[in-house]
């Protein structure tokens, strides 16, 4: 156990995140996602791992640590439900919520269709599976940067 380190990051996420650099993309994916399939393709090649957590529980963890992305451009993005893209689940409305909390201000996804997620997805730096089981629990972040302190 590490002090300030939300107890839900393990040493490989971890280890991942850090490695990511600015405009370096993390999914985070649901149990229904071919999650390993597309983490083979990413910048990492291999799966990590939020097992028995939902995805807005996993989305809490890793924003503790990863700064998203300036406001100048579009850092969090859900995957859209097939032929409603303008709805927004129950599982999105929490990470969406997560998100918010970690930002300290509003700070909406984008959506993005269902074969363009896939797409984008195997462009990230990693896949973080977790023990998410409803569908359309699938997010893509931007990692942005830290300002100095002045």
């Amino acid at each position: 156990m590490l002090k300030n380190i939300d107890p839900a990051l393990n040493a490989d996420v971890l280890h991942a995140l850090r490695s990511m650099g600015h405009g370096d993309t993390v999914v985070i994916s649901d149990t229904n996602f071919p999650s390993d399939a597309i983490a083979r393709k990413t910048t990492l090649g291999t799966l990590l791992r939020i097992d028995n957590v939902s995805a807005a529980r996993a989305v809490e963890a890793v924003l503790s640590v990863l700064p998203l992305d300036t406001p100048l451009q579009p850092s969090a993005g859900r995957m859209e439900v097939m032929g409603a893209p303008d709805e927004v689940l129950p599982v999105q409305q929490e990470v969406q919520s997560a998100i918010d909390r970690a930002e300290g201000k509003s700070a909406p996804m984008y959506g993005i269709e269902r074969f363009a997620f896939y797409e984008e997805a195997k462009k990230a730096y990693c896949v973080i599976s977790t023990g998410e089981t409803r569908f359309y629990g699938c997010f893509l972040f931007t990692k942005g940067v830290i300002p100095p302190k002045t």
